[in-house]
C-alpha cells in the first residue's frame, strides 16, 4: 500500500539504511529512529502506519517500547524484527502487543508480504471513536452522534490525526508535518484554518477540539 507511513526503529545504521531504502523504492514514506526513547517521540511526529520494531536497543528495548504504546492505547500494528529466535523471545514479543514476529536475517520478499498483510488489516474497518465523534478510517466517513457530517480529504485527515493522538497536546509544527507534510519554519496559519473548519462544520463537536494557548491543539472532552 503505497504512501503509507512506516517507522524503522533499528539501532544498526547499516541495516535501518538498507529498510530505508527497500521500503521508500516500494513507496512507502519511511522514518527511522535509532533508540527506544526516539521511538516513542518519532512515533508522535509522523503517526506511522506501522512500525517495524527491533528487540535490541539503546536507553529502551523494543519490548517497553511495545508496551509503552499498548497502555497507551496505541493499536498501531508493530512487526518486531530480531535476531533473537527462540520460542521465548517470539512469546514474549507477541505477549506485549507486537503483531507479528519476523527473525533476522530475512528475505526482502518476507518482509515485504508480511507489512502488507499487516496494512490491510490495520486498515480494515478501523473505527475510530471519542466523545461523540465517530471515525470510519476506511469508509472515510464521519459522524456526531449518529448524524454523518461532510468533510474535505484534508479536514478528514486532521481529525483523524487529532482522533488518533486524543488526549494528547499536539504542536502546529507536529500537525503541519502529519497531515501537510511542512516543516516547522512555515509560517502558515493553515492549521488554525482548518481547525475551525472543522468546529464549523462539527458543532456538537467543537468543545473536543480544545486550543491549548502557546502549545497548539489537543482533542478531549471539556
Amino acid at each position: 500500500m503505497p504512501g503509507m507511513r512506516i517507522l524503522v526503529v533499528d539501532d544498526d545504521p547499516k541495516i535501518a539504511a538498507a529498510l530505508k531504502r527497500l521500503l521508500t523504492y516500494e513507496g512507502y514514506a519511511v522514518s527511522v529512529a535509532s533508540d527506544g526513547e526516539a521511538a516513542l517521540a518519532e512515533m508522535l511526529r509522523v503517526n506511522p502506519d506501522l512500525i517495524l520494531l527491533d528487540l535490541m536497543l539503546p536507553k529502551i528495548d523494543g519490548l517497553e517500547v511495545c508496551r509503552r504504546m499498548r497502555a497507551a492505547g496505541d493499536q498501531t500494528p508493530v512487526l518486531m524484527l530480531t535476531a533473537r529466535s527462540s520460542v521465548p523471545d517470539r512469546v514474549a514479543g507477541l505477549d506485549t502487543g507486537a503483531d507479528d514476529y519476523l527473525v533476522k536475517p530475512f528475505a526482502q520478499e518476507e518482509l515485504l508480504a508480511r507489512i502488507r498483510r499487516l496494512l490491510r488489516t490495520s486498515e480494515s474497518n478501523e473505527i475510530l471513536t471519542h466523545g461523540p465523534l465517530r471515525l470510519d478510517v476506511e469508509a472515510m466517513e464521519v459522524a456526531v452522534d449518529g448524524h454523518n457530517a461532510q468533510l474535505t480529504a484534508l479536514e478528514f485527515r486532521l481529525l483523524e490525526y487529532l482522533m488518533r493522538n486524543a488526549r494528547i497536546v499536539l504542536s502546529r509544527a507536529q500537525i503541519l508535518d502529519a497531515v501537510w507534510g511542512l516543516d516547522a519554519f512555515t509560517t502558515s496559519n493553515v492549521v488554525d484554518v482548518y481547525v475551525r473548519y472543522l468546529r464549523q462544520k462539527l458543532p456538537d463537536a467543537a468543545h473536543c477540539i480544545q486550543t491549548v494557548r502557546g502549545a497548539g491543539y489537543v482533542l478531549k472532552e471539556s
